[in-house]
């Protein structure tokens, strides 16, 4: 039980450290651990896990480490997995924050970054490219996937809106 703990530790870390972007970037680094590496969900369970996170508030990599966590080793599996998750950023921002003035406007800081976005782009596909088999399985679903992705397209309206609706017509037609 305890190695199970220091391993959502120490996989959780890896996704503080290295989840440039903020949650959604971090998914994949996730799903690595969590489905692939260490298998301790299934593709179905984690995507199951990752709409319940994205119908609560808060942010989503949070919300993962703690159903992660649990799941895993219980509430202390939960308590690792979220001070994993939470502490590398939470020095590395703090570190960053007292040097950032002095290199805000370093070129290659801004050419790093510049690197990096379309980096998190293509993870972020992976993502959806991996979970669509297991979202999007008949007609229904894919439609309504087709449908929100055309609001969002053509509209501002917030993404609540969207989870909402698309539980409730989870309960109604499905």
């Amino acid at each position: 039980m305890l190695q199970r703990i220091l391993y959502l530790f120490l996989s959780f870390s890896k996704v503080g450290v290295l989840g440039y972007g903020g949650g959604p970037s971090m998914i994949p680094l996730v799903q690595a651990d969590v489905v692939e590496g260490y298998k301790w969900m299934s593709m179905t369970e984690f995507t199951d896990a990752l709409a319940m996170g994205y119908a609560l508030p808060g942010p989503i990599a949070t919300k993962m480490s703690v159903v992660v966590g649990y799941k895993v080793a219980g509430p202390l599996g939960a308590l690792s997995a979220l001070l994993g998750m939470i502490l590398p950023s939470a020095i590395l921002v703090l570190a960053l924050y007292i040097f950032f003035f002095s290199f805000k406007d370093n070129p290659a800081i801004e050419s790093l970054l510049r690197g990096i976005r379309p980096v998190v782009l293509a993870l972020l596909a992976v993502v959806v490219i991996d979970m669509a088999p297991n979202a999007a399985i008949n007609l229904p679903t894919i439609i309504l996937a087709v449908v929100t992705l055309a609001v969002f397209i053509l509209t501002n309206l917030h993404p609540a809106f969207a989870i909402i609706a698309g539980g409730l017509i989870g309960v109604l037609f499905f």
